[in-house]
Protein backbone atom coordinates (compact mmCIF):
# COMPACT_ATOMS: atom_id res chain seq x y z
CA UNK A 1 0.00 0.00 0.00
CA UNK A 2 1.18 3.53 -0.79
CA UNK A 3 1.80 5.14 2.59
CA UNK A 4 0.78 8.52 1.15
CA UNK A 5 -2.77 7.15 1.07
CA UNK A 6 -2.77 5.69 4.56
CA UNK A 7 -4.89 7.22 7.31
CA UNK A 8 -3.36 9.54 9.87
CA UNK A 9 -4.76 10.84 13.14
CA UNK A 10 -3.88 13.89 15.24
CA UNK A 11 -6.10 14.02 18.33
CA UNK A 12 -9.65 13.71 16.94
CA UNK A 13 -8.58 14.80 13.46
CA UNK A 14 -8.77 11.67 11.31
CA UNK A 15 -7.35 12.09 7.81
CA UNK A 16 -8.03 9.65 4.99
CA UNK A 17 -4.57 10.28 3.50
CA UNK A 18 -1.35 12.23 4.14
CA UNK A 19 -1.94 14.91 1.47
CA UNK A 20 -2.32 18.47 2.75
CA UNK A 21 -3.31 21.55 0.80
CA UNK A 22 -1.06 24.39 1.93
CA UNK A 23 -2.64 27.73 2.86
CA UNK A 24 -2.38 30.08 -0.12
CA UNK A 25 -3.79 33.62 -0.16
CA UNK A 26 -6.46 34.04 -2.83
CA UNK A 27 -6.80 37.86 -2.53
CA UNK A 28 -10.45 37.41 -3.41
CA UNK A 29 -12.54 38.48 -0.42
CA UNK A 30 -14.55 41.68 -0.31
CA UNK A 31 -12.95 44.72 1.32
CA UNK A 32 -14.28 43.58 4.70
CA UNK A 33 -12.68 40.13 4.53
CA UNK A 34 -15.78 38.01 3.82
CA UNK A 35 -15.64 34.76 1.84
CA UNK A 36 -17.54 34.44 -1.43
CA UNK A 37 -18.23 32.05 -4.30
CA UNK A 38 -14.58 31.99 -5.37
CA UNK A 39 -13.56 30.52 -2.01
CA UNK A 40 -16.43 28.04 -1.95
CA UNK A 41 -15.60 26.70 -5.43
CA UNK A 42 -11.82 26.83 -4.97
CA UNK A 43 -11.73 24.81 -1.75
CA UNK A 44 -14.59 22.42 -2.58
CA UNK A 45 -12.89 21.49 -5.86
CA UNK A 46 -9.79 20.32 -3.98
CA UNK A 47 -11.94 18.34 -1.56
CA UNK A 48 -13.61 16.62 -4.51
CA UNK A 49 -10.10 15.95 -5.84
CA UNK A 50 -9.29 13.76 -2.86
CA UNK A 51 -7.15 15.88 -0.52
CA UNK A 52 -7.07 14.67 3.09
CA UNK A 53 -6.60 18.04 4.82
CA UNK A 54 -7.27 21.51 3.45
CA UNK A 55 -5.68 24.41 5.33
CA UNK A 56 -7.58 27.58 4.45
CA UNK A 57 -5.43 30.58 3.58
CA UNK A 58 -3.96 33.08 6.07
CA UNK A 59 -6.98 34.74 7.65
CA UNK A 60 -6.58 38.04 9.45
CA UNK A 61 -7.31 38.04 13.17
CA UNK A 62 -7.44 41.84 12.96
CA UNK A 63 -8.39 44.26 10.22
CA UNK A 64 -4.79 45.55 10.37
CA UNK A 65 -3.60 41.94 10.39
CA UNK A 66 -4.39 41.29 6.74
CA UNK A 67 -1.62 41.26 4.17
CA UNK A 68 -3.88 42.92 1.59
CA UNK A 69 -7.38 44.35 1.72
CA UNK A 70 -8.69 41.31 -0.16
CA UNK A 71 -7.55 38.73 2.40
CA UNK A 72 -10.06 36.68 4.33
CA UNK A 73 -10.85 37.91 7.82
CA UNK A 74 -11.86 36.33 11.10
CA UNK A 75 -11.87 39.42 13.32
CA UNK A 76 -15.65 39.82 13.52
CA UNK A 77 -18.60 37.49 13.85
CA UNK A 78 -19.98 38.37 10.41
CA UNK A 79 -17.07 36.38 8.93
CA UNK A 80 -18.26 33.12 10.48
CA UNK A 81 -21.04 32.39 7.99
CA UNK A 82 -18.80 32.36 4.91
CA UNK A 83 -16.03 30.44 6.64
CA UNK A 84 -18.57 27.88 7.82
CA UNK A 85 -19.68 27.44 4.21
CA UNK A 86 -16.08 26.58 3.25
CA UNK A 87 -15.69 24.07 6.09
CA UNK A 88 -19.07 22.45 5.46
CA UNK A 89 -18.52 22.12 1.71
CA UNK A 90 -15.08 20.56 2.11
CA UNK A 91 -16.31 18.12 4.74
CA UNK A 92 -19.27 17.09 2.58
CA UNK A 93 -16.79 16.06 -0.13
CA UNK A 94 -14.49 14.10 2.17
CA UNK A 95 -11.77 16.55 3.27
CA UNK A 96 -11.01 17.73 6.78
CA UNK A 97 -10.32 21.43 7.22
CA UNK A 98 -8.05 23.72 9.20
CA UNK A 99 -7.80 27.50 9.02
CA UNK A 100 -4.60 29.49 9.32
CA UNK A 101 -4.88 32.34 11.81
CA UNK A 102 -2.51 35.09 10.80
CA UNK A 103 -1.36 38.65 11.35
CA UNK A 104 0.71 40.42 8.69
CA UNK A 105 2.50 42.77 11.08
CA UNK A 106 4.93 45.02 9.19
CA UNK A 107 4.16 43.26 5.88
CA UNK A 108 0.61 44.59 5.64
CA UNK A 109 0.20 46.62 2.45
CA UNK A 110 -3.23 48.09 3.28
CA UNK A 111 -2.53 51.78 2.83
CA UNK A 112 -5.25 53.10 5.15
CA UNK A 113 -4.08 51.06 8.17
CA UNK A 114 -0.91 51.68 10.18
CA UNK A 115 1.18 48.48 10.31
CA UNK A 116 2.54 47.22 13.63
CA UNK A 117 5.64 45.19 14.50
CA UNK A 118 7.85 44.31 17.46
CA UNK A 119 10.27 47.04 16.35
CA UNK A 120 10.00 50.06 14.06
CA UNK A 121 11.84 48.45 11.16
CA UNK A 122 10.35 48.32 7.67
CA UNK A 123 10.58 45.12 5.60
CA UNK A 124 12.32 47.12 2.86
CA UNK A 125 12.28 50.62 1.39
CA UNK A 126 9.00 49.98 -0.43
CA UNK A 127 7.16 49.21 2.84
CA UNK A 128 6.08 51.70 5.50
CA UNK A 129 7.88 51.88 8.81
CA UNK A 130 5.62 50.08 11.31
CA UNK A 131 4.62 51.30 14.72
CA UNK A 132 6.54 49.53 17.50
CA UNK A 133 4.00 47.62 19.53
CA UNK A 134 3.28 48.64 23.10
CA UNK A 135 2.47 46.09 25.80
CA UNK A 136 -1.19 47.03 25.30
CA UNK A 137 -0.89 46.35 21.54
CA UNK A 138 0.61 42.94 22.34
CA UNK A 139 -2.31 42.07 24.64
CA UNK A 140 -4.79 43.23 22.01
CA UNK A 141 -3.30 41.03 19.29
CA UNK A 142 -3.06 38.01 21.59
CA UNK A 143 -6.75 38.40 22.35
CA UNK A 144 -7.46 38.74 18.61
CA UNK A 145 -5.89 35.32 18.00
CA UNK A 146 -8.03 33.92 20.82
CA UNK A 147 -11.20 35.39 19.35
CA UNK A 148 -10.19 34.18 15.89
CA UNK A 149 -9.90 30.65 17.27
CA UNK A 150 -13.33 30.97 18.88
CA UNK A 151 -14.83 31.99 15.54
CA UNK A 152 -12.98 29.17 13.76
CA UNK A 153 -14.60 26.74 16.18
CA UNK A 154 -18.03 28.23 15.55
CA UNK A 155 -17.39 27.95 11.81
CA UNK A 156 -16.76 24.22 12.23
CA UNK A 157 -13.08 23.87 11.36
CA UNK A 158 -11.42 20.65 12.47
CA UNK A 159 -8.11 22.31 13.38
CA UNK A 160 -6.46 25.72 13.54
CA UNK A 161 -2.99 26.69 12.40
CA UNK A 162 -1.11 29.57 14.01
CA UNK A 163 0.91 31.36 11.33
CA UNK A 164 4.41 31.90 12.68
CA UNK A 165 6.22 31.93 9.33
CA UNK A 166 7.08 34.02 6.28
CA UNK A 167 8.01 37.25 8.02
CA UNK A 168 4.58 38.04 9.41
CA UNK A 169 3.96 39.29 12.93
CA UNK A 170 4.72 36.20 15.03
CA UNK A 171 7.77 35.50 12.88
CA UNK A 172 8.84 39.13 13.34
CA UNK A 173 8.90 38.57 17.10
CA UNK A 174 10.78 35.29 16.73
CA UNK A 175 13.49 36.62 14.42
CA UNK A 176 16.48 38.57 15.78
CA UNK A 177 16.63 40.28 12.37
CA UNK A 178 13.48 42.29 13.05
CA UNK A 179 12.95 42.06 16.82
CA UNK A 180 15.23 44.58 18.54
CA UNK A 181 13.13 44.98 21.70
CA UNK A 182 14.80 45.47 25.06
CA UNK A 183 11.89 44.20 27.18
CA UNK A 184 10.71 40.66 27.98
CA UNK A 185 9.59 40.18 24.34
CA UNK A 186 13.10 40.69 22.92
CA UNK A 187 16.63 39.46 23.40
CA UNK A 188 17.09 35.73 24.06
CA UNK A 189 15.16 33.11 22.12
CA UNK A 190 12.83 32.40 25.06
CA UNK A 191 11.89 36.08 25.18
CA UNK A 192 11.42 36.35 21.43
CA UNK A 193 9.15 33.28 21.58
CA UNK A 194 7.08 34.75 24.43
CA UNK A 195 4.55 36.39 22.09
CA UNK A 196 3.97 33.06 20.32
CA UNK A 197 3.69 31.15 23.59
CA UNK A 198 1.13 33.60 24.96
CA UNK A 199 -0.89 33.27 21.74
CA UNK A 200 -0.86 29.47 22.05
CA UNK A 201 -2.06 29.72 25.63
CA UNK A 202 -4.83 32.16 24.69
CA UNK A 203 -6.00 29.97 21.79
CA UNK A 204 -6.12 26.93 24.08
CA UNK A 205 -8.50 28.79 26.38
CA UNK A 206 -11.22 28.56 23.70
CA UNK A 207 -10.06 25.68 21.49
CA UNK A 208 -11.20 22.20 22.64
CA UNK A 209 -8.49 19.94 24.06
CA UNK A 210 -9.38 17.12 21.65
CA UNK A 211 -8.95 19.32 18.56
CA UNK A 212 -5.55 19.89 16.94
CA UNK A 213 -3.53 23.11 16.89
CA UNK A 214 -0.81 23.41 14.24
CA UNK A 215 2.07 25.87 14.07
CA UNK A 216 3.66 27.02 10.82
CA UNK A 217 7.26 28.17 11.05
CA UNK A 218 10.01 29.40 8.76
CA UNK A 219 12.71 26.91 9.64
CA UNK A 220 15.51 28.85 7.93
CA UNK A 221 15.81 32.59 7.30
CA UNK A 222 18.71 32.33 4.82
CA UNK A 223 20.39 35.42 6.28
CA UNK A 224 23.32 36.05 8.57
CA UNK A 225 22.16 36.70 12.12
CA UNK A 226 18.74 35.18 11.47
CA UNK A 227 17.13 31.96 12.60
CA UNK A 228 18.61 28.70 11.37
CA UNK A 229 17.30 25.20 11.86
CA UNK A 230 18.84 24.84 15.34
CA UNK A 231 16.97 27.95 16.52
CA UNK A 232 13.73 26.74 14.96
CA UNK A 233 14.02 23.41 16.76
CA UNK A 234 14.27 25.31 20.06
CA UNK A 235 11.10 27.24 19.20
CA UNK A 236 9.29 24.03 18.28
CA UNK A 237 10.30 22.45 21.59
CA UNK A 238 8.93 25.45 23.49
CA UNK A 239 5.69 25.36 21.50
CA UNK A 240 5.30 21.59 21.91
CA UNK A 241 5.48 21.99 25.70
CA UNK A 242 2.54 24.39 25.41
CA UNK A 243 0.46 21.85 23.51
CA UNK A 244 1.06 22.45 19.81
CA UNK A 245 0.04 19.21 18.10
CA UNK A 246 1.91 19.46 14.78
CA UNK A 247 4.39 21.74 13.05
CA UNK A 248 4.09 22.81 9.41
CA UNK A 249 7.60 23.49 8.09
CA UNK A 250 8.27 26.28 5.61
CA UNK A 251 11.13 28.76 5.25
CA UNK A 252 12.19 32.26 4.28
CA UNK A 253 10.44 35.61 3.73
CA UNK A 254 11.56 37.28 6.98
CA UNK A 255 14.02 39.47 5.06
CA UNK A 256 15.10 39.50 1.44
CA UNK A 257 17.49 36.62 0.89
CA UNK A 258 18.91 34.50 -1.90
CA UNK A 259 17.25 31.08 -1.68
CA UNK A 260 18.31 28.04 -3.68
CA UNK A 261 14.85 26.77 -4.62
CA UNK A 262 14.28 23.28 -6.02
CA UNK A 263 11.75 20.50 -5.65
CA UNK A 264 11.83 19.43 -2.02
CA UNK A 265 14.16 22.23 -0.89
CA UNK A 266 12.55 22.44 2.56
CA UNK A 267 12.33 18.73 3.34
CA UNK A 268 15.66 18.53 5.15
CA UNK A 269 14.41 21.10 7.68
CA UNK A 270 11.25 19.09 8.32
CA UNK A 271 13.34 15.96 8.70
CA UNK A 272 15.59 17.57 11.33
CA UNK A 273 12.63 18.86 13.29
CA UNK A 274 11.01 15.43 13.15
CA UNK A 275 14.17 13.89 14.59
CA UNK A 276 14.21 16.41 17.44
CA UNK A 277 10.58 16.52 18.63
CA UNK A 278 7.83 14.00 19.19
CA UNK A 279 4.98 15.71 17.35
CA UNK A 280 3.82 15.20 13.74
CA UNK A 281 5.58 17.21 11.04
CA UNK A 282 4.02 18.51 7.83
CA UNK A 283 6.71 18.71 5.13
CA UNK A 284 6.75 20.27 1.69
CA UNK A 285 8.30 22.73 -0.71
CA UNK A 286 7.62 22.62 -4.45
CA UNK A 287 6.52 18.98 -4.32
CA UNK A 288 4.88 17.99 -7.58
CA UNK A 289 5.72 14.30 -8.05
CA UNK A 290 3.65 11.55 -6.37
CA UNK A 291 6.83 9.49 -6.10
CA UNK A 292 8.58 12.24 -4.15
CA UNK A 293 5.62 12.69 -1.81
CA UNK A 294 5.60 8.94 -1.17
CA UNK A 295 9.35 8.90 -0.56
CA UNK A 296 9.04 11.58 2.12
CA UNK A 297 6.43 9.55 4.01
CA UNK A 298 8.09 6.16 3.47
CA UNK A 299 11.47 7.43 4.71
CA UNK A 300 9.90 9.07 7.76
CA UNK A 301 11.04 12.53 6.73
CA UNK A 302 7.58 13.89 7.41
CA UNK A 303 4.22 12.57 8.59
CA UNK A 304 2.17 14.58 6.11
CA UNK A 305 3.10 16.29 2.83
CA UNK A 306 1.81 19.70 1.82
CA UNK A 307 1.35 20.84 -1.76
CA UNK A 308 0.72 24.41 -2.83
CA UNK A 309 1.15 25.60 -6.39
CA UNK A 310 0.78 22.10 -7.77
CA UNK A 311 -2.79 22.03 -6.44
CA UNK A 312 -3.53 25.35 -8.14
CA UNK A 313 -2.49 23.75 -11.41
CA UNK A 314 -4.03 20.37 -10.72
CA UNK A 315 -6.95 20.29 -8.24
CA UNK A 316 -7.36 16.52 -8.69
CA UNK A 317 -3.68 15.66 -8.13
CA UNK A 318 -4.51 12.95 -5.55
CA UNK A 319 -6.44 10.97 -8.20
CA UNK A 320 -3.41 10.95 -10.49
CA UNK A 321 -1.05 10.25 -7.59
CA UNK A 322 -3.06 7.17 -6.62
CA UNK A 323 -2.83 5.84 -10.16
CA UNK A 324 0.93 6.42 -10.39
CA UNK A 325 1.53 4.81 -6.99
CA UNK A 326 -0.68 1.82 -7.80
CA UNK A 327 -3.26 2.67 -5.15
CA UNK A 328 -7.02 2.10 -5.49
CA UNK A 329 -8.97 4.99 -3.98
CA UNK A 330 -12.62 5.95 -4.06
CA UNK A 331 -13.56 8.44 -6.77
CA UNK A 332 -16.51 10.80 -6.57
CA UNK A 333 -19.21 8.66 -8.19
CA UNK A 334 -19.86 11.46 -10.68
CA UNK A 335 -16.31 10.93 -12.00
CA UNK A 336 -16.25 7.13 -12.06
CA UNK A 337 -16.22 7.04 -15.86
CA UNK A 338 -12.99 9.11 -15.83
CA UNK A 339 -10.91 6.80 -13.65
CA UNK A 340 -7.26 6.56 -14.68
Amino acid sequence: MAKLFSEFKIKNLKLKNRIVMAPMCMNSSDEEGHANNWHFIHYAARAIGGIGLIIVEATGVEDRGRISSRDLGIWKDSHIEGLKEIADLCRSYGAQTAIQLGHAGRKSIIDYIEPIAPSSLAFDESYRVPKEMTKEDIKTVINAFKEGARRALEAGFDAVEIHGAHGYLINEFLSPLCNKRKDEYGGCIENRARFLIEIIRAVKEVWPEDKAIFLRLSAEEYAEGGHHIEDTIEVVKLAAKEGIDAVNVSSGAVVHAKINVFSGYQISYAEKIKEAVDIPVIAGGLISSPEMAEEIIQNNRGDLVFLGRQLLREPYWPLRAAKELGEEIEYPHQYDRAKY
